[in-house]
């Protein structure tokens, strides 16, 4: 009985990879290739997982090869973790996730090994990652929760870190801590779910329709809706929960949306302004991606005073949210020619058709030059 016990302790020393040599466990990949391996971590437990798997691809395609080796990280919608080994097309096509192209990943949290533990049948082995680029969107990913696992762990983060991934995804305080610079924000109060509706409409009702209600964190428009009038109001409400535990209530802006994206962190570098033109409603969920009734103006349509005045504010922002490697910075130009505060996303899309790759490019940037400035930026801090 006791052999037997012992047998078993070594067959599970065996598959945990106990006893071997640190050159043993870890994952060899490219051995002899001096490029940086750079963790894309993609998909997520998030309304946005599709959007994810867009970006991912597109920053994997458009990764300087003589530097980098991607090394692709996949989070099923139901939240496991992969290493992905497969064609990169079948990130974009959503067939990413299958036992052939996956092994189940995890990063480790000891910092002085800065890796991925791969779980396999035989045993668990490492793979040294240089930097992780989180191509993440909406919450469990751009809110600083893998930021955080990721500084945790050691492991340099290309983009915004946990503070300000945390607090550009809460709407109510980025905008506070913009006011505090004395950028204007659109007036609106916090509605919890312990506040009775009748309350909410009071408040709603001194702001003035139309107004918008959203999730306090959320992204892509997801549970944004526009309300006309009080009686609009509880079904919006009702819907923004089902995204957050609160929900904001503001002030809806006359005038239209206008982008900033930014890059770098003590030396910044801004796109071209770029200017949404609707046709009735607002940029939801559907227009940010399939643009059927609204169109995208890069530079904006504005005199050049105003777009400067633009990106001096997006610059103020970024830096007031504690932002660093790249975000876009969302605003709104009012019909009185004001500039108002709305969000910042701290990654935003990344496809090449996305609005922070075109404002760059217009400013004489390129898509693999966005991406190796970002992961240059984290490597080397």
């Amino acid at each position: 009985m006791e052999k037997e016990s012992m047998e078993k302790e070594s067959m599970e020393k065996e598959r945990m990879g106990i006893g071997k040599t640190e050159s043993e466990k870890t994952e060899k990949t490219d051995s002899n290739s001096d490029r940086k391996k750079i963790a894309v971590i993609f998909g997520g437990c998030s309304p946005e997982y599709i959007v994810s798997l867009q970006s991912a691809y597109a920053v994997i395609s458009h990764m300087d090869r003589e530097k980098y080796e991607p090394v692709p990280v996949g989070i099923s919608s139901d939240g496991a973790w992969y290493w992905f080994q497969g064609e990169a097309e079948k990130i974009e096509s959503d067939t990413w996730c299958n036992e052939t192209d996956c092994t189940p990943a995890a990063v480790s949290p000891d910092r002085r090994e800065n890796c991925l533990l791969l779980f396999s049948r035989e045993r668990i082995r490492k793979m040294h990652i240089d930097a992780a680029f989180p191509v993440l969107h909406g919450k469990n990913g751009e809110d600083g929760t893998v930021q955080g696992l990721l500084e945790l762990a050691g492991i340099p983060v290309a983009g915004c870190g946990t503070l300000a991934s945390a607090l550009c995804m809460d709407k109510d305080r980025a905008h506070k801590l913009a006011a505090v610079e004395g950028i204007r924000t659109p007036k609106s109060f916090v509605f919890g779910r312990n506040m009775d509706m009748g309350t909410a409409a009071v408040k709603a009702a001194e702001i003035g329709y139309p107004l918008f209600v959203k999730p306090v964190k959320a992204g892509s428009s997801y549970g944004v809706a526009k309300v006309y009038d009080a009686e609009g109001l509880p079904g919006a409400v009702e819907s923004a929960f089902a995204y957050d535990e609160k929900v904001i209530i503001e002030e809806g802006v006359t005038g239209f949306e206008v982008g900033c994206a930014v890059m770098g962190e003590d030396v910044l570098t801004v796109g071209e302004v770029d200017e949404i033109e609707l046709s009735d409603g607002f940029f939801d969920f559907e227009e940010k991606y399939t643009l059927k009734t609204s169109a995208i103006h890069v530079p904006a349509r504005i005199p050049s005073e105003k777009a400067e005045e633009i990106k001096r504010t997006a610059k103020k922002i970024y830096r007031a949210l504690d932002c660093r490697g790249f975000a876009r910075v969302d605003m709104f130009l009012s019909d009185a020619g004001e500039i108002v505060f709305n969000e910042v996303n701290t990654i935003p899309g990344f496809t090449a058709h996305s609005r922070f790759p075109n404002m760059m490019k217009a400013a004489g940037i390129s898509f693999g030059q966005i991406i190796t400035a970002v992961i240059e930026r984290a490597v080397e801090a």
